[in-house]
């Protein structure tokens, strides 16, 4: 297994390192390059992308507004010598923030989380089509079982997301964006840029919280009203 990879950076320097970088790690392999988002569009295009080294200052758009307008779902390693824009990144489900000079150590490791990331995606794709009840996702170098109707809520922590079951919570490296896609929207529904519920876990909703379990969660301003909708639909007995 291989995860295929370009870069978007327009420093030729900089694109070099990665290159070199990334024909010194198996599971990887490097499919093509371009100076800017614009001209990598052919790329994106045309091939099936697993992951995405992209810098930040770049002409005609830079990487955070390609993230914004991108629906490419290749997970993405920034490769900046900016550190102020990590928060920012982080909150686009980037997978890793690196901040140019990059070692090889820190380089490595962040391709280690996207290897993590793809198996993930493959386990979850794989037991779809064939269980309703379960998936699998691995978790500190295992492979858990965990049942749709355990799981609680998960909740987006930086580049990994908690998944919370009645007894036990499984930390994985994995977007939440990418479990959204994976999860099915009958059972599981995001009301939050870092929260995912499971629609049949919920005791009651007040205001802009939803009471789960133990614990609350916040319905976001602007899914408040989707979420209402999605989750109450034609079950609100009215006077």
């Amino acid at each position: 297994m291989k995860l295929k990879c370009i870069i978007i950076d327009d420093e030729p320097i900089a694109r070099k390192l990665v290159e070199e970088f990334i024909g010194d790690i198996d599971f990887l392999e490097l499919i093509g390059q371009a100076e800017n988002p614009t001209k990598a569009m052919g790329l994106l295009n045309d091939n099936i992308v697993d992951l995405i080294f992209l810098d930040i200052n770049m002409p005609v758009i830079n990487g955070i507004n390609f993230l914004k307008s991108s629906k490419n779902t290749a997970s993405i390693i920034m490769t900046t010598a900016y550190a102020e824009y990590a928060v920012e990144a982080f909150s686009l489900d980037v997978l890793d923030y690196l901040v140019k000079p990059i070692p090889f150590e820190r380089f490595l490791k962040a391709c280690n989380k996207a290897r993590e990331v793809y198996e993930t995606k493959k386990l979850l794709a794989q037991a779809a089509p064939n269980t309703d009840d379960h998936f699998f996702i691995k978790c500190d170098n295992q492979i858990e079982k965990v049942l749709y109707n355990d799981l609680l809520y998960a909740e987006s922590m930086m580049n990994y997301v908690i998944l919370y079951t009645a007894g036990r919570k499984l930390i994985v490296y994995i977007t939440l964006k990418s479990l959204e896609e994976q999860l099915p929207a009958t059972r599981f529904i995001k009301v939050h840029k870092s929260f995912i519920v499971n629609r049949e876990k919920i005791k009651s909703i007040e205001g802009n919280m939803i009471n789960i379990g133990t614990e609350k969660i916040t319905i976001s301003q602007n899914l408040r009203e989707k979420v209402l909708q999605e989750i109450l639909k034609d079950r609100m007995i009215r006077r």
